[in-house]
Protein backbone atom coordinates (compact mmCIF):
# COMPACT_ATOMS: atom_id res chain seq x y z
CA UNK A 1 0.00 0.00 0.00
CA UNK A 2 2.28 2.66 -1.40
CA UNK A 3 1.07 6.31 0.13
CA UNK A 4 0.71 3.92 2.82
CA UNK A 5 3.74 2.68 1.91
CA UNK A 6 6.65 5.41 0.97
CA UNK A 7 9.21 3.31 -0.36
CA UNK A 8 7.20 3.66 -3.43
CA UNK A 9 7.10 6.27 -6.14
CA UNK A 10 4.18 8.64 -6.83
CA UNK A 11 5.11 7.77 -10.70
CA UNK A 12 3.94 4.24 -12.65
CA UNK A 13 7.13 2.55 -11.76
CA UNK A 14 7.76 0.13 -9.48
CA UNK A 15 10.95 -0.95 -7.36
CA UNK A 16 11.10 -4.28 -5.33
CA UNK A 17 13.51 -6.07 -3.70
CA UNK A 18 13.78 -8.87 -1.54
CA UNK A 19 16.19 -8.76 1.50
CA UNK A 20 16.40 -11.75 3.85
CA UNK A 21 16.71 -11.25 7.48
CA UNK A 22 16.53 -12.86 10.84
CA UNK A 23 13.48 -12.86 12.54
CA UNK A 24 12.35 -13.18 16.63
CA UNK A 25 12.00 -16.39 17.76
CA UNK A 26 8.35 -18.21 18.51
CA UNK A 27 5.93 -16.03 19.38
CA UNK A 28 3.02 -15.68 22.58
CA UNK A 29 0.19 -15.03 19.86
CA UNK A 30 1.01 -17.01 16.47
CA UNK A 31 -1.19 -15.60 13.37
CA UNK A 32 -4.86 -17.20 13.08
CA UNK A 33 -5.54 -17.42 9.96
CA UNK A 34 -1.72 -19.12 8.12
CA UNK A 35 -1.69 -18.44 4.45
CA UNK A 36 1.29 -17.42 4.65
CA UNK A 37 2.86 -18.07 8.08
CA UNK A 38 5.52 -15.80 9.48
CA UNK A 39 8.81 -18.09 9.74
CA UNK A 40 10.35 -18.19 12.64
CA UNK A 41 14.28 -17.63 13.41
CA UNK A 42 16.68 -16.28 15.89
CA UNK A 43 15.89 -13.99 18.19
CA UNK A 44 16.04 -10.29 16.93
CA UNK A 45 19.04 -9.12 18.69
CA UNK A 46 21.21 -12.62 17.84
CA UNK A 47 24.42 -12.69 15.37
CA UNK A 48 27.47 -14.99 14.58
CA UNK A 49 30.07 -14.07 16.71
CA UNK A 50 31.81 -10.77 15.85
CA UNK A 51 35.60 -11.94 15.23
CA UNK A 52 37.23 -8.68 13.76
CA UNK A 53 34.53 -5.78 13.56
CA UNK A 54 36.66 -2.36 11.96
CA UNK A 55 36.30 0.40 14.05
CA UNK A 56 34.53 2.26 11.82
CA UNK A 57 32.07 -0.15 12.26
CA UNK A 58 32.14 0.08 16.06
CA UNK A 59 31.36 3.44 15.92
CA UNK A 60 28.59 2.93 13.96
CA UNK A 61 26.95 0.40 16.06
CA UNK A 62 27.30 2.75 19.41
CA UNK A 63 26.04 6.01 17.37
CA UNK A 64 22.48 3.58 16.96
CA UNK A 65 22.51 2.27 20.53
CA UNK A 66 22.38 6.18 21.41
CA UNK A 67 20.00 6.53 18.60
CA UNK A 68 17.79 3.92 19.71
CA UNK A 69 18.29 5.09 23.60
CA UNK A 70 17.53 8.35 22.47
CA UNK A 71 14.23 7.21 21.02
CA UNK A 72 13.42 5.14 23.61
CA UNK A 73 13.22 7.49 26.34
CA UNK A 74 10.80 9.45 23.83
CA UNK A 75 8.84 6.71 23.32
CA UNK A 76 8.70 6.55 26.73
CA UNK A 77 7.22 9.79 27.13
CA UNK A 78 4.88 9.04 24.37
CA UNK A 79 3.58 6.30 27.45
CA UNK A 80 4.95 2.85 26.17
CA UNK A 81 5.32 0.92 28.52
CA UNK A 82 8.79 -0.33 29.70
CA UNK A 83 7.55 -4.13 28.84
CA UNK A 84 6.74 -3.03 25.22
CA UNK A 85 9.77 -0.88 24.96
CA UNK A 86 11.86 -4.32 26.12
CA UNK A 87 10.40 -6.99 23.94
CA UNK A 88 10.45 -4.12 20.79
CA UNK A 89 13.85 -2.63 21.15
CA UNK A 90 16.10 -4.60 23.33
CA UNK A 91 18.36 -6.25 20.89
CA UNK A 92 17.31 -4.54 17.88
CA UNK A 93 19.47 -4.31 14.70
CA UNK A 94 20.80 -2.08 12.05
CA UNK A 95 20.27 -3.65 8.86
CA UNK A 96 22.64 -1.93 6.66
CA UNK A 97 20.83 -3.62 3.22
CA UNK A 98 17.57 -1.39 4.20
CA UNK A 99 19.41 1.78 3.92
CA UNK A 100 20.79 0.68 1.10
CA UNK A 101 17.02 0.04 -1.03
CA UNK A 102 16.07 3.13 0.69
CA UNK A 103 18.74 5.00 -1.38
CA UNK A 104 18.15 3.37 -4.23
CA UNK A 105 16.42 5.35 -7.57
CA UNK A 106 15.42 2.89 -10.40
CA UNK A 107 16.90 4.61 -13.38
CA UNK A 108 15.09 2.18 -15.78
CA UNK A 109 11.32 2.84 -15.49
CA UNK A 110 7.95 0.76 -17.33
CA UNK A 111 5.70 2.11 -19.52
CA UNK A 112 1.71 1.34 -18.08
CA UNK A 113 1.91 -1.66 -20.09
CA UNK A 114 4.65 -3.14 -19.19
CA UNK A 115 3.28 -3.00 -15.70
CA UNK A 116 -0.02 -3.67 -16.79
CA UNK A 117 1.05 -7.09 -18.53
CA UNK A 118 2.62 -8.99 -15.16
CA UNK A 119 -0.11 -7.06 -13.05
CA UNK A 120 -3.19 -8.42 -14.93
CA UNK A 121 -1.42 -11.49 -16.63
CA UNK A 122 -3.60 -14.67 -16.58
CA UNK A 123 -1.80 -16.60 -14.43
CA UNK A 124 -2.43 -13.65 -11.66
CA UNK A 125 -6.35 -13.29 -13.23
CA UNK A 126 -6.73 -17.35 -12.24
CA UNK A 127 -4.99 -17.75 -9.33
CA UNK A 128 -7.10 -14.50 -8.03
CA UNK A 129 -9.92 -16.22 -8.82
CA UNK A 130 -9.17 -19.59 -6.83
CA UNK A 131 -8.43 -17.24 -4.20
CA UNK A 132 -11.39 -15.62 -4.42
CA UNK A 133 -13.41 -18.43 -3.93
CA UNK A 134 -11.23 -19.52 -0.83
CA UNK A 135 -11.94 -16.24 0.95
CA UNK A 136 -15.83 -15.51 -0.53
CA UNK A 137 -16.95 -15.52 2.77
CA UNK A 138 -14.92 -13.22 4.59
CA UNK A 139 -14.72 -10.78 1.54
CA UNK A 140 -18.02 -10.84 1.03
CA UNK A 141 -18.80 -9.60 4.42
CA UNK A 142 -16.03 -6.85 4.25
CA UNK A 143 -17.99 -5.76 1.00
CA UNK A 144 -21.44 -5.51 2.84
CA UNK A 145 -20.18 -3.35 5.47
CA UNK A 146 -18.21 -0.83 4.07
CA UNK A 147 -19.50 -1.24 -0.01
CA UNK A 148 -16.14 -2.00 -1.49
CA UNK A 149 -16.64 -5.20 -4.19
CA UNK A 150 -15.08 -8.44 -2.81
CA UNK A 151 -13.37 -8.17 -6.54
CA UNK A 152 -11.44 -5.06 -5.14
CA UNK A 153 -10.10 -6.17 -2.60
CA UNK A 154 -8.68 -9.46 -3.50
CA UNK A 155 -6.87 -7.27 -6.40
CA UNK A 156 -5.18 -5.12 -4.10
CA UNK A 157 -4.86 -8.34 -1.99
CA UNK A 158 -2.71 -10.28 -5.26
CA UNK A 159 -1.25 -6.91 -6.03
CA UNK A 160 0.24 -5.92 -2.69
CA UNK A 161 1.63 -9.65 -1.79
CA UNK A 162 0.52 -12.25 -4.45
CA UNK A 163 -2.29 -13.43 -2.66
CA UNK A 164 -0.45 -13.63 0.77
CA UNK A 165 2.75 -15.64 -0.37
CA UNK A 166 4.99 -12.58 -0.06
CA UNK A 167 4.57 -9.85 2.09
CA UNK A 168 7.74 -9.79 3.20
CA UNK A 169 10.16 -10.89 6.14
CA UNK A 170 12.05 -8.28 7.48
CA UNK A 171 11.17 -7.21 11.32
CA UNK A 172 9.31 -4.07 11.16
CA UNK A 173 10.84 -2.31 14.28
CA UNK A 174 14.71 -3.23 12.63
CA UNK A 175 13.72 -1.62 9.60
CA UNK A 176 11.90 1.51 11.04
CA UNK A 177 14.61 2.14 13.37
CA UNK A 178 17.53 1.30 10.63
CA UNK A 179 15.75 4.58 8.80
CA UNK A 180 15.19 6.64 11.37
CA UNK A 181 18.96 6.13 12.17
CA UNK A 182 20.45 6.59 9.22
CA UNK A 183 18.38 10.41 9.20
CA UNK A 184 17.03 10.94 5.65
CA UNK A 185 13.39 10.64 6.78
CA UNK A 186 14.18 10.11 10.59
CA UNK A 187 10.92 11.99 11.49
CA UNK A 188 8.88 10.10 9.34
CA UNK A 189 10.57 6.79 10.53
CA UNK A 190 9.83 7.81 13.97
CA UNK A 191 6.55 8.49 13.79
CA UNK A 192 5.94 4.70 12.32
CA UNK A 193 8.24 3.39 14.70
CA UNK A 194 6.20 5.09 17.89
CA UNK A 195 2.69 3.39 16.02
CA UNK A 196 4.79 0.35 15.61
CA UNK A 197 5.06 0.19 19.21
CA UNK A 198 1.59 0.85 20.13
CA UNK A 199 0.54 -1.94 17.90
CA UNK A 200 2.70 -3.91 20.20
CA UNK A 201 1.54 -2.57 23.30
CA UNK A 202 -2.56 -3.24 21.96
CA UNK A 203 -1.28 -6.81 21.58
CA UNK A 204 -2.37 -6.84 17.88
CA UNK A 205 0.71 -8.84 16.99
CA UNK A 206 4.13 -9.55 18.81
CA UNK A 207 7.59 -8.56 17.75
CA UNK A 208 8.48 -11.72 16.05
CA UNK A 209 5.39 -11.55 13.79
CA UNK A 210 5.23 -7.94 13.16
CA UNK A 211 7.00 -8.07 9.49
CA UNK A 212 7.05 -6.70 6.20
CA UNK A 213 8.83 -5.08 3.61
CA UNK A 214 11.83 -3.15 3.84
CA UNK A 215 10.21 0.64 4.66
CA UNK A 216 8.27 -0.90 7.15
CA UNK A 217 4.86 -1.75 5.59
CA UNK A 218 3.23 -4.62 7.02
CA UNK A 219 1.27 -7.68 6.48
CA UNK A 220 -0.88 -9.05 3.18
CA UNK A 221 -1.87 -5.73 1.98
CA UNK A 222 1.23 -3.71 3.42
CA UNK A 223 -0.42 -1.08 6.08
CA UNK A 224 2.36 1.40 7.66
CA UNK A 225 2.27 1.36 11.08
CA UNK A 226 0.22 4.68 11.58
CA UNK A 227 -2.43 3.05 9.03
CA UNK A 228 -2.83 0.09 11.13
CA UNK A 229 -3.91 2.57 14.15
CA UNK A 230 -6.44 4.44 12.06
CA UNK A 231 -7.81 2.06 9.44
CA UNK A 232 -7.05 -2.24 10.71
CA UNK A 233 -10.13 -3.80 11.78
CA UNK A 234 -10.83 -7.10 14.24
CA UNK A 235 -13.24 -8.16 12.33
CA UNK A 236 -13.13 -11.98 13.36
CA UNK A 237 -14.13 -10.54 16.92
CA UNK A 238 -10.79 -12.52 18.48
CA UNK A 239 -9.63 -8.88 20.23
CA UNK A 240 -6.77 -8.60 17.81
CA UNK A 241 -6.33 -6.97 14.61
CA UNK A 242 -4.24 -9.52 12.37
CA UNK A 243 -3.23 -8.49 9.20
CA UNK A 244 -0.61 -11.04 8.86
CA UNK A 245 -2.81 -13.77 9.72
CA UNK A 246 -6.49 -13.15 9.15
CA UNK A 247 -8.06 -12.93 6.25
CA UNK A 248 -11.26 -11.58 8.04
CA UNK A 249 -9.06 -8.38 9.30
CA UNK A 250 -7.13 -8.27 6.35
CA UNK A 251 -9.87 -7.91 3.55
CA UNK A 252 -11.76 -5.57 6.28
CA UNK A 253 -9.30 -3.71 7.37
CA UNK A 254 -8.42 -2.95 3.33
CA UNK A 255 -12.37 -2.52 2.69
CA UNK A 256 -12.03 0.16 5.84
CA UNK A 257 -8.83 1.96 4.28
CA UNK A 258 -10.77 2.12 0.74
CA UNK A 259 -14.38 3.31 2.21
CA UNK A 260 -12.97 5.92 4.62
CA UNK A 261 -10.47 7.31 1.79
CA UNK A 262 -13.64 8.10 -1.10
CA UNK A 263 -14.41 4.77 -2.46
CA UNK A 264 -18.11 5.31 -3.78
CA UNK A 265 -20.61 2.29 -3.26
CA UNK A 266 -22.67 3.14 -6.15
CA UNK A 267 -20.26 3.89 -8.15
CA UNK A 268 -17.68 1.65 -10.52
CA UNK A 269 -13.89 2.69 -10.50
CA UNK A 270 -14.39 3.63 -14.08
CA UNK A 271 -15.07 2.39 -17.45
CA UNK A 272 -12.67 2.51 -20.83
CA UNK A 273 -14.30 4.59 -23.21
CA UNK A 274 -14.51 5.79 -26.70
CA UNK A 275 -13.13 9.63 -27.15
CA UNK A 276 -14.82 11.59 -30.40
CA UNK A 277 -13.04 12.57 -33.06
CA UNK A 278 -11.16 16.37 -32.35
CA UNK A 279 -11.45 15.67 -28.72
CA UNK A 280 -9.59 17.92 -26.70
CA UNK A 281 -6.73 16.30 -25.37
CA UNK A 282 -6.20 19.07 -22.46
CA UNK A 283 -9.40 18.17 -20.96
CA UNK A 284 -8.19 15.01 -20.41
CA UNK A 285 -6.77 16.39 -16.89
CA UNK A 286 -7.82 15.91 -13.21
CA UNK A 287 -8.69 20.11 -13.09
CA UNK A 288 -11.35 18.73 -15.22
CA UNK A 289 -14.45 16.67 -13.93
CA UNK A 290 -17.88 16.02 -14.48
CA UNK A 291 -20.95 13.13 -14.88
CA UNK A 292 -21.00 10.45 -17.23
CA UNK A 293 -23.85 12.34 -18.27
CA UNK A 294 -21.86 15.11 -19.51
CA UNK A 295 -18.60 13.32 -20.65
CA UNK A 296 -21.70 11.45 -23.30
CA UNK A 297 -22.91 14.97 -24.47
CA UNK A 298 -19.17 15.51 -25.32
CA UNK A 299 -19.23 12.15 -27.43
CA UNK A 300 -17.79 9.55 -25.11
CA UNK A 301 -18.56 6.34 -25.57
CA UNK A 302 -18.25 2.94 -23.70
CA UNK A 303 -16.31 0.37 -26.00
CA UNK A 304 -19.30 -1.68 -26.78
CA UNK A 305 -21.33 1.53 -27.60
CA UNK A 306 -23.68 0.91 -24.27
CA UNK A 307 -24.47 3.88 -22.36
CA UNK A 308 -21.42 5.21 -20.26
CA UNK A 309 -22.35 4.67 -15.96
CA UNK A 310 -25.21 6.40 -14.90
CA UNK A 311 -23.88 6.57 -11.54
CA UNK A 312 -20.38 7.76 -12.56
CA UNK A 313 -19.58 11.50 -11.13
CA UNK A 314 -17.11 13.81 -10.54
CA UNK A 315 -15.17 11.70 -13.35
CA UNK A 316 -12.19 12.77 -15.38
CA UNK A 317 -10.88 11.39 -18.40
CA UNK A 318 -7.17 9.63 -17.97
CA UNK A 319 -5.09 8.78 -20.77
CA UNK A 320 -2.57 6.42 -19.02
CA UNK A 321 -0.49 5.93 -22.49
CA UNK A 322 -0.63 9.59 -24.21
CA UNK A 323 -3.26 10.32 -27.34
CA UNK A 324 -2.41 7.03 -29.20
CA UNK A 325 -3.19 4.74 -26.27
CA UNK A 326 -6.23 3.73 -24.25
CA UNK A 327 -8.95 6.00 -22.46
CA UNK A 328 -10.65 5.80 -19.46
CA UNK A 329 -13.30 7.93 -17.34
CA UNK A 330 -12.47 7.22 -13.62
CA UNK A 331 -14.23 8.42 -10.74
CA UNK A 332 -14.15 9.18 -6.59
CA UNK A 333 -13.52 5.44 -6.78
CA UNK A 334 -10.37 5.16 -8.39
CA UNK A 335 -9.18 8.15 -6.89
CA UNK A 336 -9.38 5.81 -3.66
CA UNK A 337 -7.30 3.40 -5.21
CA UNK A 338 -4.53 6.32 -5.96
CA UNK A 339 -4.63 6.76 -1.80
CA UNK A 340 -3.38 3.23 -1.08
CA UNK A 341 -0.75 3.77 -4.15
CA UNK A 342 -0.23 7.06 -5.64
CA UNK A 343 0.34 5.85 -9.17
CA UNK A 344 -1.99 5.48 -12.41
CA UNK A 345 -0.64 2.31 -13.49
CA UNK A 346 -0.98 0.86 -9.79
CA UNK A 347 -4.69 1.74 -9.64
CA UNK A 348 -5.40 0.91 -13.16
CA UNK A 349 -3.50 -2.42 -11.76
CA UNK A 350 -6.08 -3.25 -9.38
CA UNK A 351 -8.98 -1.71 -11.38
CA UNK A 352 -8.79 -4.08 -14.35
CA UNK A 353 -7.60 -7.23 -12.17
CA UNK A 354 -10.50 -6.70 -10.01
CA UNK A 355 -12.53 -6.83 -13.58
CA UNK A 356 -11.38 -9.70 -14.48
CA UNK A 357 -11.61 -11.38 -11.40
CA UNK A 358 -15.34 -10.97 -12.01
CA UNK A 359 -15.29 -12.20 -15.95
CA UNK A 360 -15.56 -8.89 -16.90
CA UNK A 361 -13.14 -7.36 -19.65
CA UNK A 362 -9.57 -6.61 -20.09
CA UNK A 363 -8.25 -3.34 -22.02
CA UNK A 364 -9.96 -2.82 -25.55
CA UNK A 365 -7.71 -0.56 -27.10
CA UNK A 366 -4.48 -1.24 -28.05
CA UNK A 367 -0.98 0.31 -26.35
CA UNK A 368 1.50 1.49 -28.20
CA UNK A 369 4.34 -0.84 -27.69
CA UNK A 370 6.29 1.18 -29.98
CA UNK A 371 7.03 3.97 -27.63
CA UNK A 372 10.06 3.68 -25.44
CA UNK A 373 9.49 4.85 -22.09
CA UNK A 374 11.74 7.25 -20.51
CA UNK A 375 14.69 6.41 -17.93
CA UNK A 376 14.74 8.65 -15.15
CA UNK A 377 17.94 10.78 -16.48
CA UNK A 378 16.30 11.00 -19.58
CA UNK A 379 12.68 13.06 -17.80
CA UNK A 380 14.84 15.12 -15.67
CA UNK A 381 16.36 16.33 -19.28
CA UNK A 382 12.71 16.77 -20.51
CA UNK A 383 12.10 18.69 -17.75
CA UNK A 384 15.33 20.79 -17.68
CA UNK A 385 15.09 21.50 -20.87
CA UNK A 386 11.22 22.39 -21.16
CA UNK A 387 11.92 24.55 -18.04
CA UNK A 388 14.65 26.31 -19.98
CA UNK A 389 12.56 26.76 -23.01
CA UNK A 390 9.75 28.50 -20.92
CA UNK A 391 7.71 25.78 -20.32
CA UNK A 392 7.74 25.16 -16.44
CA UNK A 393 7.69 21.65 -14.77
CA UNK A 394 9.15 22.79 -11.64
CA UNK A 395 12.29 20.82 -10.17
CA UNK A 396 13.54 18.56 -12.60
CA UNK A 397 13.17 15.73 -10.37
CA UNK A 398 12.44 12.56 -12.74
CA UNK A 399 9.24 11.93 -11.44
CA UNK A 400 5.99 12.79 -13.70
CA UNK A 401 3.44 15.56 -11.71
CA UNK A 402 1.19 17.88 -12.56
CA UNK A 403 3.51 20.34 -13.35
CA UNK A 404 5.45 18.39 -15.40
CA UNK A 405 2.65 17.46 -17.63
CA UNK A 406 1.20 21.08 -17.89
CA UNK A 407 4.35 21.64 -19.16
CA UNK A 408 4.15 19.24 -21.91
CA UNK A 409 1.04 20.49 -23.01
CA UNK A 410 2.58 23.46 -23.48
CA UNK A 411 5.14 23.24 -25.22
CA UNK A 412 2.82 20.62 -27.65
CA UNK A 413 0.97 23.19 -28.19
CA UNK A 414 3.58 25.24 -29.15
CA UNK A 415 4.12 22.77 -32.05
CA UNK A 416 0.91 22.03 -33.17
CA UNK A 417 1.16 18.51 -31.54
CA UNK A 418 -1.95 17.16 -29.82
CA UNK A 419 -1.45 18.14 -26.32
CA UNK A 420 -1.91 14.90 -24.26
CA UNK A 421 1.21 15.41 -21.94
CA UNK A 422 2.88 12.47 -22.19
CA UNK A 423 6.90 12.20 -22.37
CA UNK A 424 8.34 10.56 -25.40
CA UNK A 425 11.04 10.03 -26.43
CA UNK A 426 10.41 11.69 -29.82
CA UNK A 427 9.74 14.54 -27.86
CA UNK A 428 12.66 14.53 -25.62
CA UNK A 429 14.50 14.27 -29.23
CA UNK A 430 12.70 17.74 -30.37
CA UNK A 431 13.60 19.42 -27.06
CA UNK A 432 17.26 18.52 -27.62
CA UNK A 433 17.11 19.58 -31.22
CA UNK A 434 19.56 22.39 -32.41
Amino acid sequence: MHPLNSHFTPAAWLVSAALVATLAGCASAPPKTAAAPAPAASAPGSAAPNTAVAPEAVAQQKDFARWVEDFRASARAAGIQESTLKAALDGVRELPRVVELDRAQPEFTRSVWDYLDTAVSPQRVQRGQDKLLQVRAEADAAAARYGVPATILVAIWGMESNYGSNYGNIPTIDALATLGFEGRREEWARGQLLAALKILQNGDIDRAHMIGSWAGAMGQTQFLPSNFLAYAVDADGDGRRDIWGSMADVLASTANFLARSGWQADQPWGVEVQLPSGFDLARADASVRQTAAQWEAEGLRSMDGAPLPATLTNAEVLLPAGARGPAFLIGPSFRSILRYNNSNSYALGVSLLAQRLGNGPGVVASWPRDLQALTRSQLITLQTSLNTRGFPTGKPDGMMGPATREGIRGYQRSLGLPADGYPSVELLQRLQAP
